[in-house]
């Protein structure tokens, strides 16, 4: 049974036309299909009965409208529909000379029009489709209401598990945030979900079927940053062979997720506040503005604060994108959702190098549950994935759990201090014992040592 129809019989149509013999041969047509039939000479009175009664039982199901109407007119109408959230499939009636404005009328979000005179037959088949794609969308909105209950029971929200009280609070912030489109500012240790966490709320949002774009600010170099985000016109500067969209354009109608925004440079940081103010921007090389409707959902594990304090970080721009902050909780903080996580990653891995299940030894889980793991969920997760590749034993103990080899490590910093080295020379070798205990992971090393991925790059050149 669908949502809200378990005391319907009949779907319900609401005809919109000024024409009293239209709205006759419309009523007589509907109800001979089993129809239930609302009659409206105008626009306005049609809008007020659907946002009056869309939660009830009268609920509409599919409207007709003329596309030429007193007041507000029918694309009008739509514009009014879309912004309330009414996604109603909406059928207009127009005549020949009126057939571009109702193609507008279709990319804008209309089902279907059809043309003065109206054919019958071809209405009916159109309308028996918008009624049946209406019940799957209600199906699968109370599938996906089920769903959401269930996350209390089997701990998961998306792709990300855990049923700790700190994470539960995070799940239900997730859905209620996911129904705005204010922009979302996640903090937390490196590795525990931000990007996760913005997934889930564009997946949850209206913008679910648009485009999630993500860019690490500390990945892309500083001069490229504005190109990649903005575009560029062609002979805009070297290299710039021919025109390119900018991501934030590509992003249209959708989420743009600036990771490590704490990294991105100042002149640029006044640049995103301007396009958060006025919601549109200039190309480089171009001299005009372009509109754009993104959401923006911004992520770091640097105190912005300590940022905006330093100067490296904009205090105008930090109550732009943090109208609702975020703050995930380290793994240390929620060791009770260990044991399902270390569930989940088994099996993921195991079915990903096709051996057969493992398990931990309670000796082994209770080693996990005792680890101070500064990578957070990231962490776990490749010790997990490491251990079902060198294990051939079914049950993995706790000497497969292992992030690194901490004896053979030491050793280059042994006799550092009695040496009296200089500061230059006890960063080199600090940098290279990291990259030695990451295994030349850049961005596992970048997180360690506290810089970005460039200033480590320029670091490793300089050494």
């Amino acid at each position: 049974m669908i949502m809200g129809m378990e005391n319907r019989i009949k779907p319900r149509v609401f005809v919109i036309d000024d024409d009293p013999e239209i709205q006759i041969l419309l009523n007589k047509v509907f109800t001979l299909e089993n129809y239930d039939v609302d009659l409206f000479s105008n626009a306005r009175d049609a809008l007020t009965q659907l946002q009056k009664r869309q939660k009830t039982v009268e609920k509409c199901d599919l409207i007709v409208c003329d596309l030429k109407l007193p007041g507000i007119n029918g694309l009008e109408f739509l514009d009014l529909l879309l912004k309330d959230g009414l996604e109603i499939p909406i059928i207009f009636v127009t005549a020949h000379a009126s057939v571009e404005t109702a193609v507008e009328a279709l990319k804008k979000g209309a089902f279907d029009y059809v043309v003065k005179p109206i054919h019958l037959s071809e209405l009916r088949i159109i309308a028996a489709r918008a009624f049946e794609l209406q019940k799957l969308k209600e199906e699968r909105s109370l599938l996906q209401k089920k769903l959401d209950e269930q996350v209390t029971r089997n701990g998961s929200f998306g792709q990300m598990i855990g049923k700790s009280q700190k994470l539960q609070n995070i799940f239900d912030l997730i859905k209620r945030v996911a129904r705005s489109n204010s922009n979302v500012l996640i903090t937390g240790e490196s590795g525990t979900g931000k990007e996760l966490v913005a997934r889930s709320i564009h997946e949850k949002s209206e913008r679910r079927h648009q485009p999630f774009i993500p860019i690490n600010c500390s990945a892309i170099p500083d001069q490229l940053l504005e190109s990649e985000l903005f575009g560029h016109k062609k002979g805009a500067f070297t290299g710039a062979s021919e025109s390119r969209k900018g991501l934030f354009e590509e992003a249209q109608k959708g989420t743009v997720f600036l990771d490590e925004i704490g990294d991105m440079p100042l002149g640029l940081q006044a640049k995103l506040l301007r396009v958060l103010q006025e919601r549109k921007i200039r190309s480089i090389g171009e001299n005009f503005l372009k509109e754009i409707d993104i959401r923006i959902i911004a992520a770091t594990h640097k105190n912005i604060r300590t940022l905006i304090q330093d100067g490296k970080f904009r205090e105008d721009l930090y109550y732009r994108i943090s109208v609702i902050p975020i703050q995930l909780p380290p793994l240390r903080e929620r060791r009770e959702d260990i044991p399902l996580m270390v569930d989940y990653f088994l099996k993921k891995y195991c079915e990903l190098n096709h051996t057969p299940l493992k398990k931990l030894t309670h000796a082994a889980l209770a080693k996990l549950l005792r680890m101070h793991l500064p990578g957070n969920v990231r962490e776990l997760e490749n010790m997990l994935e490491r251990a079902v590749v060198l294990c051939e034993k079914e049950w993995l103990d706790e000497p497969d759990l292992e992030t690194e080899n901490t004896e053979n490590h030491n050793l280059p910093l042994q006799g550092l201090f009695t040496q009296l080295p200089s500061l230059e020379d006890l960063e080199r070798t600090y940098i290279r014992y990291i990259l030695e205990v990451t295994h030349d992971g850049k961005e596992k090393a970048s997180e360690i040592l506290g810089i970005n991925r460039k200033t480590l790059y320029r670091k490793m050149l300089r050494n």
